[in-house]
């Protein structure tokens, strides 16, 4: 015994030895260990610092630990040396039943930085069991017409050791009628088949001994033995005959307890109870296979009694045996193998092995934030697994080294987009159906002042009603930071500018906390129509991020001026005087009001309105140019004085007016104010007594046609001179109409002019243009720029000319 101990004690120290040289030498992702079963406790396996080249000063500073993939924990490190020592001894046999190689999966984990090494540890048999035939006795009734060269399954030995350590051969006793044949299984199993090989004589000797040897290949070799007893049976000369002697089955794993697998069919030509048959396993077959498959012995239906798993067997060999019910009942015998087909019954796992949150949104791309490790127990393409994130998200999956992933920022992160990812990280294999597993690990990214404040708008538009109360609010002007805390905090500022020599923030302040815009100052659109400055938001980061906008701040005007008439004008009080003729044809110009608004747009659009008029069928008035027309001829029933009172009225909500009021005398005689005709022509009564008067038509005629001439050339010689004053300057008023007006002049003390006046009438228009200084004085007067006899309303104009006067000092 202590030579056997001394000899394992050997082996076990060369095989460390060799391999030790092989891991130092060897370049792989996996370090590899081979060592005996059966080791002591605390026997050094191997020096993993040395081999791994780590520093043993760091190993308890950086916490390694020893996994043990999916076993018990056999091993240990010690952290003082980095040895790896048994720490309970292993049994290769009970670890590893059914394989032929044995090994251990370890990790070493090591942290800051974190790495991990992958072990694999080789467990070599020895020969530390003899072998056992699962019966001590085999009893075997063979007929004594059995012929020659006939076999017969007896029990085989089982050995747990593998490789040389198990079943080598198998011996038989000397005798003369029975020889054994040594067959191999798949897995490298011996059998032994008994035959016949001389005829046997009941009368002779109707029991045989034998005994059975089984000798394993270790040194030294073990053996163990069964006594084989034959009883010689008298005649039964048919022994039942399968339909086939050998039987392939592919069958999936997982299918469900009960199911049939093959019914199993024998024929005895023999008749009565020699052709009766029963069906059994024989010896030949493995108490698991017995364990996993049934048979009906009547029928010889083969059933499952088990659930049949691809990763625990792959392989099923069994022999089934038909014998008939003759009183020397007779056997025949079939293989089966079952060839057990992989389903994908194995879900992929994964682990995540290191994991950093949180993070900051700047983070450096490649920046490793997991380590994760994926498995399936499952064989061929149902074993292999693909790992996946979902494509949207800014990470990348890297293989490490087999199996192993690094999880990496791909995409440069933003907090203010996405706070936090919820990754998922899926595991499929490759089976059908696949299968998968996932993990899902949480992302928080950290807040980096990265983001500039922003304004809603980069051009603010602001209306102000003129006439405003100091200190109103004029709008909320607020911009957003998506960044967090001081990051997020804004300041709000107005950028000095100066106007006239004034100060933007004389004229305005700016709450520096909520971006509310206030009017320090009443503003009056007649003096100041807009401004146009920038404000700034400033967040409180370090360094400070800050951005502006522009704000135009638009002075509205207010209808707070009434119209002013211009025209006509007004020597006296709000009456004009003017005379007509009695004759004045119909459509005859007789007046023209204008009236001028400091305001502006629909506040400065003036219409006009009688308020009064003696009759309502002789005149009309233009509401939109204010000229007055003669809707039809005097007749002798009109009154000779009419009165007129014309409203101006502006377009303000409420509207402003002013009125004026025109008193109309008509006269026998044609005068040439605000006629469209520069002539009248008489009516001459047609005598009835054609020769009486013929010669006193003809005088009348030439008298005429002299009086028309004279009349002629005094109205041209009364024309007046074309005035020599500079022309219209920029502030002048300009009028053109169809008809001359009333020579007439206006005072006005306004402080301003504004914008543009527009009065269209038929052919001509009314234009008024830039302000005057504050403190000037207007002077508007009509003067007629043609006053012969002999032009046509077509030809007639009049300019209005606007003049001012400084203010004496």
């Amino acid at each position: 015994m202590e030579t056997h101990v001394r000899a394992k004690q050997c082996l076990r120290y060369v095989c460390i030895s060799v391999l030790s040289s092989f891991v130092i030498c060897a370049v792989s992702a996996v370090t590899h260990y081979s060592i005996p079963e059966e080791m002591e406790e605390n026997s050094v396996v191997a020096n993993l610092a040395v081999d791994l080249g780590l520093d043993v000063k760091t190993l308890s500073k950086r916490k390694m630990r020893l996994d043990i993939i999916a076993n018990k924990k056999y091993l240990e490190v010690k952290k003082e040396t980095g040895e790896l020592y048994i720490l309970e001894r292993i049994d290769r046999e009970y670890l590893c039943s059914s394989k032929t190689t044995c090994y251990l999966k370890l990790e070493i984990i090591l942290e800051n930085p974190v790495r991990i090494f992958n072990i694999e540890l080789e467990i070599m048999d020895i020969n530390d069991n003899a072998p056992n035939f699962r019966r001590d006795t085999i009893n075997l009734d063979i007929s004594e017409s059995t012929a020659e060269g006939e076999r017969f399954s007896i029990s085989n030995a089982f050995d747990p050791d593998i490789g040389t350590n198990s079943i080598k051969t198998y011996h038989l006793s000397e005798n003369n009628n029975f020889d054994i044949e040594i067959q191999t299984g798949r897995d490298g199993s011996k059998f032994a088949d008994l035959i016949l090989k001389k005829a046997l004589d009941r009368e002779k000797q109707p029991v045989h001994n034998l005994t059975l040897t089984a000798v394993d290949g270790g040194i030294p070799a073990r053996s163990g033995t069964a006594s084989i007893i034959v009883r010689v049976l008298d005649t039964n000369d048919n022994a039942p005959q399968f339909d086939k002697e050998q039987y392939t089955i592919n069958l999936p794993e997982n299918v469900p307890i009960g199911s049939l697998v093959v019914k199993l069919n024998a024929t005895d030509l023999d008749e009565g109870t020699n052709s009766n048959i029963m069906y059994s396993f024989s010896l030949y077959t493995s108490e698991k296979t017995q364990q996993t498959f049934s048979l009906n012995p009547s029928n010889g239906e083969i059933r499952i009694k088990e659930m049949i798993n691809y990763e625990d067997f792959r392989i099923y060999d069994m022999e089934v045996i038909a014998k008939d019910k003759g009183t020397n009942s007779l056997s025949g015998q079939c293989k089966i193998t079952i060839l057990v087909t992989d389903m994908n019954d194995n879900h992929p796992v994964i682990s995540i092995k290191s994991f950093q949150s949180p993070l900051k949104e700047d983070v450096a791309l490649d920046t490793v934030i997991a380590v994760v490790s994926v498995s399936d127990k499952d064989s061929g393409e149902n074993g292999v697994v693909d790992i996946h994130i979902p494509n949207q998200l800014p990470f990348e999956l890297k293989e490490s080294s087999d199996n192993y992933y690094e999880l990496v920022v791909s995409q440069h992160l933003d907090r203010e987009k996405v706070p936090e990812y919820y990754i998922t990280i899926t595991v499929t294999d490759r089976g059908s159906p696949p299968l998968s597993d996932n993990e899902t690990i949480v992302l928080e990214l950290l807040d980096v002042n990265d983001n500039v404040p922003q304004f809603s708008q980069s051009f603010y538009t602001i209306p102000v009603m003129e006439n405003n109360a100091p200190g109103a609010l004029l709008s909320s002007l607020t911009a957003l930071d998506p960044d967090l805390h001081e990051n997020q905090y804004l300041v709000y500022f107005i950028i000095e500018k100066e106007i006239v020599n004034t100060s933007m923030s004389m004229l305005f302040s700016i709450n520096p906390e909520n971006g509310n815009l206030y009017a320090l100052k009443t503003f009056d659109y007649e003096i100041e129509k807009e401004f146009l400055f920038h404000i700034e938001a400033r967040d409180s980061g370090v360094p400070p991020l800050g951005s502006n906008a522009t704000v135009h701040v638009i002075i509205m005007d207010q209808n707070d001026n009434a119209p002013l008439i211009v025209s006509p004008w007004r020597a006296h009080g709000f009456v004009v005087e003017e005379k007509i003729p009695r004759s004045t044809d119909k459509g005859t110009l007789i007046a023209k009001v204008i009236a001028i608004d400091t305001d502006s747009t629909q506040n400065s659009r003036i219409t006009y309105q009688f308020l009064q008029n003696t009759d309502a069928t002789l005149f009309s008035l233009d509401q939109y140019n204010g000229e007055i027309r003669t809707m039809r001829m005097f007749s002798y029933r009109d009154a000779r004085h009419q009165r007129l009172v014309v409203i101006a009225k502006d377009n303000g909500e409420p509207a402003l007016s002013a009125t004026v009021t025109i008193k109309l005398s008509t006269v026998e005689t044609a005068l040439k104010a605000y006629s469209d005709m520069s002539e009248v022509p008489l009516e001459y009564d047609i005598f009835s007594d054609l020769n009486l008067y013929l010669v006193i038509g003809l005088g009348s005629v030439s008298f005429l046609l002299l009086i028309t001439i004279l009349v002629t050339i005094v109205l041209k010689c009364q024309k007046p001179k074309p005035s020599k004053a500079a022309a219209p300057c920029r502030n002048s008023v300009i009028s053109e109409r169809n008809s001359t007006i009333a020579d007439s002049t206006l005072v006005s003390n306004d402080a301003y002019w504004y914008s543009l006046f527009l009065a269209e009438t038929r052919k001509g228009k009314l234009v008024v243009r830039q302000p005057v200084p504050k403190g000037a004085r207007y002077i508007v007067s009509s003067i007629p720029r043609s006053t012969g006899p002999t032009e046509t309303s077509d030809s007639a104009a009049s300019t209005l000319q606007v003049r001012y006067k400084s203010p004496v000092v």
